[in-house]
């Protein structure tokens, strides 16, 4: 799916944003899968001093984890990196 109908779909609906689209939004955003340690992702991003924890539940994305991401993505004014 296009990162942007991705983002839109995560910021409409953030509750019913399937795990693998979040872990591409995440990484779309710049940051990087530092460490896997059974269900939890942790990423960073350069420049940033947060990171990010992720973890499925039921194999979609937990709703508030969305949430922070576009908190984080909006007090950041991070934008998605160009991928086709």
């Amino acid at each position: 799916m296009n990162k942007r109908k991705l983002l839109a779909k995560a910021m409409n609906s953030p509750h019913n944003l399937g795990f693998p689209d979040f872990l591409a939004l995440i990484e779309a955003f710049g940051f990087v899968l530092l460490r896997q340690r059974g269900s939890h992702h942790i990423f960073a991003r350069p420049g940033l001093v947060e990171i990010m924890d992720v973890q499925p539940q039921g194999g979609k994305a937990k709703a508030y984890q969305v949430k922070q991401l576009i908190e984080l993505v909006t007090r950041h004014g991070l934008t998605l990196e160009d991928q086709p």
